[in-house]
C-alpha cells in the first residue's frame, strides 16, 4: 500500500507544513507509517481569523458554485477511491473492505451536499392572522452560520469527516476542522482535493493539532458553532466551555437489538454479527446489547456462536478480514479487562473472550449482570452481551434501560409493535428489521441523553449550520 513519507496539513486553503511532529501509526504493523504537521496555538489562531475573513465572500457564493465545489470533490474522491481506503486500511487499521465501504460513503455524502447546495429554500408566510396584522406579509430564508469548528474521531476517519465538511460547504460555512491525532490522514487527502478549487482564501483549514490549539476551537468566539464526534466525557466538557457557539455533539452509543419470537433468524443472525463486529465494534451505533424472546433464545444463540466462530480476524489488509485491530494496545486491554470483570461476576462466556495484543477476538457474553461496564458502558470494542425477554413491552423497557440513545435495531413481523417502538423508544433512530448500526448518509441521525444533541445527515446538518432570517413587509397605503 503507498502511504508518502510525510502529508501537508491545510491553513487558510494552503499547505501547510511546519513541521512533522505527528507520527502516524499502522495499526496493525504498529510501527510508523507517516508523519504530519501539528499545528500549535498561532497556526490556529491563523486559521481562525482566516475563517473569520472569509464568512462574508463564503456566504455571497452563489449556490451553484458552492456546487461545483462538491462535484469536484466526488469526481476525485472517485478517481482516488482505492488511494483513500489503503489510507484508511493504514491509519484506522480497517479490514480493507470496510475501507472501501467507507469511500463509497464519503462520495454519497457529498454527493447529497452537492444535491441539497441548491435547496437552501424559505418560506411565504401570511402575517394577517388578525385585524392588528392586516397589510403585513412575511418570508424567511436560511443564511450561514458562519465559521464553524469541526472535531472529529477516529473510527470513521474519511465519513464523519464528510458529515462535518461537506454540509458546511453546501450551506457557505467556512471552517477549521481539526482530525483524530490517530487517523488524520483523510482528513488531509479531503484538503488536497478542497485545495484544488477556487474557494474564497480562509474557507477551509484542516489541521491534526495540540491540546492548547484545539482548544481554541472550543473557546474561540469567533466561531459561532462547535461540531464534535466522539466521548460522552469530552463532549459535555466541551459544551459547557463553547460559550455563545452553536453545538453540535454526536456521543457515545450503548445500542440495543431486540430479536423477537416471529423472527427470521438466519437473517437476523447475519445483520447482527455484522452490526456487532464490523470494524471491530468501534463504532458508537455497534450492537451491544442482543435482547431475545424466551420462545427463539436457544437457537438464536446456537446460531450467533456458529456464525462468530467463522469470523476471520488478522491483517487488514487481507480481503478475507472481518476483524482488525483495535485502535490501541491500551483499548485492547480495557475490553479484555471489563470482559474478565463480567465473567467475575457470573457472565457465561459464549464465545471469543481472548486477546492478543491489538486484536479482541469477536466476544459473545450471556447473564451478564446489568452493572457491568460491558452493559452499563459504551464497549467500543468486538463484544456483545446476550439477554432473554418474555415479552416486548419488557423488551423496549430493557433496550430503554440505558444512560444512552443513539438508535436501536428490532427484528418483528408485527405493526402494532413497531408503531409502539417508535412511539416509546428514547433514542434517535429505531431500524426495523435490521441492526442500530445501519445508517445511510442522508437521512437524521443523532442521539438523546448521553448520545448527544442535534442531528447530522446532510440536509440537518445544513440546518445546524444555518440561522433563520425573517422579512416583514408592511403594505404602505397610497399617498392621497
Amino acid at each position: 500500500m503507498t502511504i508518502q513519507p510525510t502529508y501537508s496539513a491545510y491553513l487558510a486553503n494552503k499547505p501547510y507544513q511546519a513541521n512533522t511532529d505527528l507520527s502516524v501509526e499502522d495499526k496493525y504493523l504498529q510501527e510508523e507509517a507517516t508523519r504530519v504537521p501539528l499545528a500549535d496555538a498561532a497556526a490556529m489562531d491563523k486559521a481562525i481569523e482566516a475563517a473569520s475573513q472569509a464568512a462574508g465572500p463564503m456566504a455571497q457564493l452563489p449556490s451553484y458554485k458552492r456546487q461545483e465545489v462538491l462535484q469536484h470533490c466526488v469526481a476525485r474522491f472517485e478517481e482516488r477511491s482505492e488511494e483513500l481506503a489503503e489510507a484508511l486500511c493504514v491509519e484506522a487499521g480497517k479490514p480493507i473492505r470496510d475501507s472501501r465501504g467507507e469511500v463509497t460513503r464519503l462520495i454519497d455524502t457529498f454527493r447529497v451536499a452537492a444535491e441539497e447546495a441548491t435547496r437552501m429554500v424559505g418560506e411565504v408566510m401570511p402575517l394577517d392572522i388578525s385585524s392588528r396584522a392586516a397589510g403585513y406579509r412575511g418570508m424567511w430564508k436560511r443564511v450561514p452560520i458562519g465559521p464553524c469548528a469541526f472535531i472529529t474521531p477516529f473510527n470513521f476517519p474519511l465519513n464523519l469527516v464528510a458529515h462535518k465538511v461537506a454540509p458546511a460547504l453546501a450551506v457557505g460555512c467556512p471552517f477549521v476542522l481539526k482530525p483524530a491525532s490517530k487517523t488524520p490522514i483523510g482528513a488531509l487527502l479531503v484538503g488536497e482535493v478542497l485545495a484544488e478549487t477556487d474557494l474564497p482564501e480562509g474557507a477551509f483549514s484542516i489541521l491534526p493539532a495540540n491540546r492548547e490549539a484545539a482548544d481554541l476551537l472550543v473557546t474561540d468566539d469567533r466561531l459561532k458553532k462547535l461540531s464534535f464526534t466522539g466521548s460522552q466525557d469530552v463532549g459535555w466538557k466541551l459544551k459547557a466551555r463553547a460559550g455563545k457557539k452553536k453545538v453540535t455533539l454526536e456521543l457515545g452509543g450503548n445500542a440495543a437489538c431486540i430479536v423477537d419470537e416471529d423472527t427470521n433468524l438466519d437473517d437476523a443472525v447475519q445483520r447482527i454479527v455484522f452490526g456487532a463486529f464490523y470494524q471491530s465494534g468501534q463504532s458508537c451505533v455497534s450492537v451491544q446489547r442482543i435482547l431475545i424472546h424466551t420462545k427463539v433464545y436457544d437457537k438464536m444463540v446456537e446460531l450467533l456462536c456458529q456464525k462468530v466462530a467463522t469470523l476471520k480476524t488478522g491483517d487488514p489488509r487481507d480481503e478475507e478480514t472481518f476483524v482488525g485491530p483495535i485502535i490501541s494496545p491500551s483499548d485492547a486491554e480495557r475490553i479484555a479487562e471489563w470482559t474478565e470483570s463480567a465473567i467475575s461476576a457470573g457472565a457465561k462466556l459464549l464465545a471469543g473472550g481472548k486477546r492478543d495484543g491489538i486484536f479482541v477476538k469477536p466476544t459473545l457474553l450471556a447473564d451478564v449482570p446489568k452493572d457491568q461496564p460491558v452493559c452499563a458502558k459504551e464497549v467500543f470494542g468486538p463484544l456483545a452481551v446476550i439477554s432473554k425477554f418474555n415479552t416486548f413491552d419488557e423488551a423496549l423497557a430493557q433496550a430503554n434501560d440505558s444512560d444512552f440513545g443513539l438508535q436501536v435495531g428490532i427484528f418483528t413481523r408485527d405493526i402494532q409493535k413497531i408503531m409502539k417502538a417508535w412511539d416509546t423508544m428514547d433514542v434517535g433512530g429505531v431500524i426495523i428489521g435490521d441492526v442500530p448500526s445501519w445508517r445511510v448518509d442522508h437521512m437524521p441521525y443523532g442521539g438523546v441523553k448521553e448520545s448527544g444533541i442535534g442531528r447530522e445527515g446532510v440536509r440537518f446538518a445544513m440546518h445546524e449550520m444555518s440561522e433563520i432570517r425573517n422579512l416583514v413587509i408592511r403594505s404602505v397605503p397610497d399617498a392621497s
